[in-house]
């Protein structure tokens, strides 16, 4: 069917959405759709909202959020099997890419490399002048929840290895935020890999890349 051979034809008017309403963009446009006849003896109004994607993988630049001098530091604990580290690795590409953040390093806290010293330094020497160190953990514990000691134990926790990495470099700010927790988004993050899993068991899907190799995934 062409457009032209519809006979009751919507009419819209464009106008913009200012910044402070868009979340995830900052180039939206509310298109209101007036008289637009649903059938017969029938109208009304709707409209919707289209938003342009944005460079950085849709992600809005928050005006006290990550900037062009900052770096950011994604850190897990660490682990003697290379493959869980490797998988950080893969984690810190896909955030880049998503995020369109120009610096972004991979740590581990302990057990194997690049160290929170090494990614801080990394960080600096590509231009930043502050350091957003994030924990890839889910929950607050020991290693999070420990206030920055002048000393490091064998077991340091993430903000004392922060600090001391920072004594390295004068002049340049750090944060250690907090851990994933209950964010929302992780439900649907759970919700997914329990299906794909169901989904696996069921033969309608391959095994993901957690456990792919592995064949651990079954019903017993």
């Amino acid at each position: 069917m062409s457009i032209r051979s519809v006979s009751t034809r919507p009419q819209f008017t464009a106008k913009s959405s200012p910044a402070s309403e868009i979340v995830a963009s900052p180039s939206c446009a509310v298109l209101n759709f007036s008289n637009l006849q649903r059938g017969p003896s029938r109208s009304g109004n709707s409209s919707i909202r289209l938003c342009m994607g944005s460079a950085d993988g849709g992600f809005g630049r928050n005006p006290h959020g990550v900037g062009d001098g900052d770096g950011v530091i994604i850190v897990d604990h660490g682990s003697r099997r290379k493959e869980s580290n490797l998988m950080l690795n893969e984690f810190v590409s896909m955030f880049r890419e998503r995020t369109g953040y120009p610096i972004v390093e991979a740590a581990h806290m302990e057990l194997a490399e690049p160290s929170i010293r090494d990614a801080f330094s990394s960080c600096v020497e590509q231009g930043a002048n502050r350091v957003v160190v994030s924990p890839f953990f889910l929950s607050p514990g020991r290693h999070w929840n420990q206030v920055a000691q002048l000393t490091i134990h064998i077991d340091g926790d993430i903000p004392s290895l922060t600090a001391e990495a920072a004594k390295e470099h004068p002049g340049v700010s750090y944060i250690v935020t907090a851990p994933l927790g209950l964010h929302h988004l992780l439900v649907d993050v759970l919700n997914d890999r329990i299906n794909h899993c169901i989904s696996h068991v069921a033969g309608d899907a391959e095994e993901c890349a957690v456990c792919a190799g592995t064949n651990k995934c079954q019903l017993h």
